[in-house]
């Protein structure tokens, strides 16, 4: 008898911490409506995506800042499949002619970076023009020697996600060779020794943040929304390439120590800080590189690649805060680090301040938005 109550505690323990957990999952319904807010503020504010930015003077409206806000949306749109977000992708990419920034010459990936969505459109409806001149400018990298294009380590995220995709829609072993390539060129070569410190899990923005340059705390520098952009592009590469691609572990153990490197610098409030090693450094909340963070986590609970005890109360965690301390009620995204390359660039970062650009922000949120969501 003894025996058996014991049992019984044991199962209704387990049963009510197992509700208790499940609990801590942000609700769907929510999660949804937070990102559509953000993302329809941004499509009402700028409901004609032809016009070009002007930041200091006019730029067209593929470039990179934007091309990431239309990242997140085909990711919005492929669990909330609205006509207008299809509308909205397709008239801008009709507009650029599905042409990268610059034309079809461009090695570099922020002027590549437009892609990944004329890609994504092809996908859902295939038609040679849309794909025909990200092709062209891909399959110059594939046919050239040169691998040390992505030099600053936001580039990955910018280029790398379009090969594999390439790879993936033609079934073709050149993209995926091309894309490790360059990766590898990244993370082992640029710089001094790579940008990437496999004893921390975290890359260095560029050869000019390698050491001796160190944060004021004497810790190495590294950059929040930098790291974000590796940490998402290995993402988005993973969910292209096939189970089997010869480099596909390689990817994933990096993915596996950067998501270990990064839970140990969530700050308390659930965001991480622009210099994630130093917090005296242009410390608080940044909403940029923590919604990238959120993504890429998120994406690995749901897939199996983390293990969900561990890292749901961190994604949990970020998610909430961002939701409650950075978006605005007509859906605004308030702690977002104008663009740059280190913690005391695109200063202040406040709830209020808005970026120099508001477009990558917004983009690397619904990005997270998409991934939450998908939490059971």
């Amino acid at each position: 008898m003894k025996k058996k109550k014991i049992v019984a505690l044991f199962l209704l323990f387990t049963l009510n911490l197992g509700n208790a957990f499940a609990q801590t999952v942000p609700d769907q319904k929510e999660t949804l409506k937070t990102t559509m807010l953000v993302n329809d503020y941004f499509m009402k504010k700028y409901a004609d995506c032809t016009t070009p930015t002007y930041v200091g003077k006019l730029r067209s409206s593929n470039l990179w800042t934007r091309a990431v806000y239309y990242e997140g949306l085909m990711e919005l749109h492929k669990i909330y499949p609205r006509e207008d977000y299809y509308d909205y992708a397709y008239t801008w990419a009709s507009f650029h002619k599905w042409s990268p920034r610059y034309g079809n010459t461009t090695r570099n990936a922020d002027d590549q970076c437009c892609g990944q969505t004329y890609i994504d459109l092809y996908n859902i409806c295939p038609s040679p023009e849309k794909i025909k001149n990200i092709k062209i400018t891909m399959d110059m990298l594939v046919n050239t020697q040169q691998n040390d294009d992505w030099s600053w380590i936001d580039a990955i995220q910018m280029g790398m996600p379009i090969l594999a995709k390439l790879g993936n829609t033609y079934k073709e072993q050149k993209y995926f060779n091309k894309m490790w390539d360059m990766y590898s060129y990244s993370r082992n070569k640029h710089g001094v020794n790579g940008l990437y410190n496999a004893k921390e899990g975290l890359w260095w923005r560029d050869k000019d943040f390698v050491p001796p340059y160190k944060e004021p705390n004497g810790a190495n520098c590294y950059w929040s929304r930098g790291n974000g952009w590796v940490y998402a592009a290995l993402v988005r590469v993973m969910n292209e390439i096939p189970a089997n691609e010869t480099h596909r572990q390689d990817y994933m153990n990096d993915f596996l120590a950067m998501s270990k490197a990064l839970k140990k610098c969530q700050r308390e409030d659930g965001f991480w800080n622009a210099s994630l090693l130093d917090p005296s450094n242009f410390g608080g909340k940044e909403t940029s590189g923590t919604s990238l963070f959120v993504y890429g986590m998120a994406w690995g609970i749901n897939n199996g690649y983390l293990n969900r005890a561990e890292y749901l109360p961190i994604v949990v965690k970020a998610w909430n805060a961002m939701v409650k301390d950075a978006v605005h009620p007509n859906g605004f995204l308030g702690y977002v680090q104008g663009t740059g390359k280190e913690p005391k660039d695109g200063q202040p970062v406040t709830y209020d301040h808005a970026p120099d650009f508001e477009d990558y922000g917004i983009g690397c949120f619904i990005l997270a938005g998409t991934e939450v969501y998908k939490l059971k």
